[in-house]
């Protein structure tokens, strides 16, 4: 089963004859504006709601259409019965993700859970829910949107083309800060930063595949900070972290160069291919317009329709990674995007920028 129709189309909620008995932990609102409502275009019967706020829970169970409302996740865990979990939750007092010991609880109690990232704080973590769910049989996934974006699900295919020829660099641009070395030993101090980081990681590793070494600078005015790096595939790449940019300039650019070829997405949703072209004599060339089999392909959206690729829910990749999640689950197969995998790694890199003083290189693999 899939959540779409052989054409391609997306298919509503209603129209799903066996959905999956889903609960929800956390009433947020992230989830409010992002998770709860991409349960539109999903297999999901979502059964109850959990928040420590009861009345919110409450409101949370009336507005999305769920029969029962709790405060005690592991009470709606053994009332229930829930195929699947959904975790969007916060930070305790010392910087640790409450998700995590809750993941644990979902799988033991024998439920799929998706859970919003960052899975972990450690690596370590990662690995204790591995073994959980391999222990359990159960499906984790993290929602790592971004990799599921019709842009960069457009940009993978064309980086994996034999036309490509492989990708052998990469420039990644994103606006965030990142504390001095000397706070990095707290985690609450690098909350932000870990939050927020999976976005322009999880682009890298989907592209590029597994880290080899890092060494980054840092510039202390803003927190911004600029990153040279090797892949285990021998390419090469940066991140630039832009804080300090103006909050009206689009927030990402993703860069990728093969071989006479490049792909470029531009604001998260603008994608252009510049495809392999025939070299031009310097000096003797007398157009720029290249011959039309070689010409750059572009897309964007265009916002005049009410399509659904004009909701951000969709060009964002929220639906499709919640569709992603139900089909590993209904069809179950173990996934390749928003694995404990991919977390594993991005943990990874978490944990080099934590040890690693600017200017210095370091490994990435713990």
């Amino acid at each position: 089963m899939t959540t779409t129709d052989f054409d391609g189309h997306v298919r509503y909620q209603f129209e799903y004859e066996n959905p999956i008995r889903c609960a929800f932990i956390g009433a947020g609102g992230h989830s409010y504006r992002n998770v709860y409502p991409s349960f539109q275009y999903a297999p999901v019967d979502l059964r109850a709601i959990c928040d420590l706020d009861g009345d919110r829970a409450a409101k949370y169970a009336r507005i999305f259409g769920a029969a029962h409302s709790y405060t005690d996740h592991r009470e709606m865990l053994e009332r229930e019965r829930p195929d699947a979990v959904f975790i969007v939750t916060a930070y305790d007092k010392d910087g640790r993700l409450q998700a995590v010991d809750l993941a644990l609880d979902c799988l033991a109690a024998g439920a799929h859970v998706w859970m919003e990232k960052p899975t972990a704080t450690s690596s370590a973590e990662v690995e204790l829910l591995q073994e959980a769910a391999r222990q359990a049989g159960r499906v984790v996934v993290t929602g790592m949107k971004t990799v599921f974006s019709p842009a960069m699900t457009r940009v993978k295919e064309i980086v994996s083309g034999a036309e490509f020829g492989g990708p052998s660099s990469i420039s990644v641009r994103y606006p965030l800060s990142m504390p001095a070395f000397e706070r990095r030993d707290s985690l609450v101090e690098m909350n932000w930063f870990l939050d927020c980081i999976f976005h322009p990681a999880a682009v890298l590793l989907h592209l590029m595949g597994p880290l080899d070494r890092i060494s980054h600078e840092w510039e202390e005015r803003t927190g911004a900070s600029v990153t040279v790096m090797r892949f285990e595939s021998g390419a090469i790449g940066t991140l630039h972290l832009t804080a300090g940019e103006s909050p009206s300039s689009p927030s990402s650019r993703v860069e990728v160069i093969g071989r006479n070829a490049n792909v470029v997405v531009e604001n998260g949703n603008s994608v252009t291919y510049y495809r392999p072209t025939p070299p031009r004599a310097y000096g003797r060339t007398g157009s720029y317009l290249v011959p039309t089999e070689d010409a750059p392909l572009h897309w964007e959206p265009e916002y005049s329709y009410g399509q659904l690729y004009n909701k951000n829910l969709f060009f964002l990749g929220y639906v499709d990674e919640i569709r992603y999640f139900c089909d590993c689950v209904l069809n179950g197969t173990s996934p390749e995007l928003g694995s404990l995998d991919q977390a594993f790694h991005i943990l990874q890199l978490f944990e080099a920028y934590r040890r690693a003083e600017p200017g210095t290189w370091t490994t990435v693999k713990v």
